[in-house]
């Protein structure tokens, strides 16, 4: 085939039009040109234009335009809040437990490795000095909780060990007495308060004695005027009703010390006779071995009662009936009776129940109870402590 014969112009501007598009191949050009490119090609070559395919100009890599700019920021801002989404949505289970601060730690601690601790403080809206303070401070709040949890464990113990009587004073005075160490009732009260623990509250009084008309009422000499400076000087006694299912009754009648809350004898029966009393009075002797010279002060005796028995040498004192200021100890200690052995109940299923959960209960008043007038100490651990030669309380009949 024969060549056609281009002149020198014709050359020179071919190879200057492909230098000018620099987004053009030596095959478009050539196309345009009506050539054959193997020709265009030697052209440049031998002109020195030779240069790679695809190469842009300056002009080429200027920045992108502001929509394309915009458009990236946009598509940051989408997967930001795609994070953010998946961020929350594994927090959620973190939110639902107790406390939310140290809930929304603990989740910056379990996922930082993952998305790091700014981006997850800044989603969760807590400081980064605060996690870290709480994250330094993990090994003491360990070992508070554990003691927490101890004293939990022994508050718990103790109440069950009252048979849930006990409230937060006489638990704190427990505790420091089994412990030996200082606990702040406060705190206490706050345990019992999380773990569901109360004592038995008490519970509206109600009148259970008639007077009786015809009966001699000795004089007040009490006064209500409910304390002694030692034991065995002055005591109060007085009648409670024991309910029991089916509309029947039991009686427990009481002879309690004012000098150290000591029950020094009591006797339970089916009838409130003046029998009931004596064998109250009975038990006392036996457990002094004389009341000789002391105070006996009761209410005004019933219709039902009788005449209150004197034991020899014994002075008696009596207040009006239904006046729970006059005989206001005797009262409070019946109350305190049958809340913590009825517990809420209206009444026992049968005696039986009833002379039980008074028996335990009385003795346990004596040897282990608190009181709180006498610095939480029981009454034999009070009279112990005045160098009172310790007795053993006796029964009744």
């Amino acid at each position: 085939m024969v060549m056609k014969n281009y002149p020198p112009e014709f050359k020179a501007d071919a190879v200057a039009l492909y230098e000018s598009r620099p987004e053009a191949t030596i095959r478009s050009v050539a196309a345009d040109l009506g050539i054959n490119p193997e020709t265009l090609r030697n052209w440049v070559r031998a002109a020195g234009a030779s240069r790679p395919r695809g190469r842009r100009t300056p002009e080429a890599a200027q920045p992108p335009e502001p929509l394309e700019a915009e458009n990236a920021a946009l598509r940051k801002k989408v997967r930001e809040l795609e994070e953010e989404r998946e961020i929350l949505r594994k927090a959620a289970k973190y939110f639902a437990k107790g406390d939310a601060l140290v809930n929304r730690f603990q989740c910056v601690a379990d996922l930082q490795r993952r998305y790091g601790v700014k981006r997850l403080c800044n989603v969760l809206g807590v400081s980064r000095s605060s996690f870290y303070y709480w994250r330094r401070t993990a090994a003491d709040r360990a070992a508070r909780q554990a003691a927490e949890a101890q004293l939990a464990a022994r508050i718990r113990a103790v109440h069950q060990e009252s048979d849930g009587t006990y409230g937060a004073p006489r638990i704190t005075a427990e505790l420091r007495e089994t412990i030996g160490e200082a606990v702040n009732h406060k705190r206490v009260a706050k345990i019992m308060r999380e773990s569901g623990f109360e004592g038995v509250r008490l519970r509206r009084r109600h009148r259970t004695t008639v007077p009786d008309p015809a009966a001699v009422r000795a004089p007040d000499l009490i006064r209500c005027d409910f304390t002694a400076g030692r034991p065995n000087t002055k005591y109060v006694g007085d009648i409670a009703y024991l309910p029991i299912d089916g509309g029947k009754f039991c009686y427990l009648a009481t002879v309690i010390d004012l000098a150290s809350r000591r029950l020094a004898g009591w006797a339970i029966a089916d009838h409130m006779r003046a029998d009931l009393v004596t064998d109250a009075l009975a038990a006392a002797v036996r457990t002094r071995g004389s009341l000789a010279g002391s105070i006996m002060h009761t209410t005004e005796p019933s219709t039902q009662a009788g005449p209150s028995p004197k034991p020899a040498g014994v002075r008696q004192s009596m207040s009006a009936v239904g006046s729970s200021a006059d005989n206001a100890f005797a009262e409070s200690f019946n109350a305190t009776f049958k809340r913590e052995t009825l517990k809420g109940r209206k009444s026992w299923p049968g005696e039986r129940e009833a002379r039980l959960d008074a028996f335990r209960w009385l003795h346990r008043y004596n040897t282990r109870r608190r009181h709180s007038r006498l610095g939480q100490r029981s009454p034999i651990a009070f009279e112990n402590a005045l160098h009172h030669t310790p007795t053993t309380l006796t029964p009744a009949a």
